[in-house]
């Protein structure tokens, strides 16, 4: 008989568990034993149904999904962790790692790579793994000066000066569209998902200077 893998899975959006359930219930070697919406009630789930998996969305109606993995992870050292994010992002990824979480999947991520992402997390220890891990890494590592292009080291300094899309489009004498293009390039390269954050870690990383 097969030892079966004790699932909890907490997902704010009712599609997205619904099909997480599902999909975990097809699994011979996988059980779902607990279900939730809310973070807040993540913990009393896992502790009613001595779960060894907790499938989490990072983006929960009450919680911050990240803050849920945290808590679980001091309260259960054993259990496995597998955090869902809308996007692969560097920065949400290595927030994962930090966490404390066994796995990191995007809710677009093919089935079979949710799957192995349960299945890693049932076998305790404090591996972790997610898609496209070493090429963060290698990123994470490059020199700053490597970072941007000498275009995109404009915009920054553009944004920096408070420039807004349209006044940045002016200055360098390109298209609106391809203004935004630049931005949406930086935003990435630096891990943000706006302007502040973009200053933030770019001050961080010794790309720009503060004023």
């Amino acid at each position: 008989m097969i030892e079966q893998v004790k699932v909890v899975v907490v997902d704010g959006n009712t599609l997205v568990r619904f099909g997480l359930t599902e999909l975990v219930g097809q699994e011979p070697d996988l059980e779902l034993v607990g279900e939730a919406g809310l973070g807040a009630e993540a913990m009393p789930v896992v502790a009613t149904t001595q779960a060894d998996v907790l499938v989490l969305d990072a983006v929960l109606p009450d919680l911050d999904g990240l803050d849920v993995a945290r808590e679980a992870r001091t309260r259960y050292a054993d259990l496995g962790i597998v955090l869902l994010a809308s996007d692969g992002r560097d920065d949400v990824l290595f927030q994962a790692l930090e966490s404390g979480v066994s796995a990191f999947v995007t809710n677009t991520a093919p089935t079979e790579e949710v799957l192995a992402a349960i299945r890693h997390a049932a076998v305790p220890g404090t591996s972790f793994t997610a898609t496209g891990l070493a090429r963060a890494m290698a990123r994470r590592a490059e020199p700053p000066a490597q970072l941007l292009s000498p275009r995109e080291t404009e915009v920054l300094s553009l944004l920096g000066q408070g420039l807004s899309v349209r006044a940045i489009s002016t200055a360098l004498c390109v298209s609106l569209s391809t203004a935004k293009t630049y931005v949406a390039r930086l935003y990435e390269k630096l891990g943000a998902s706006n302007r502040a954050q973009a200053i933030m870690n770019a001050m961080r990383l010794g790309l720009l200077e503060s004023s």
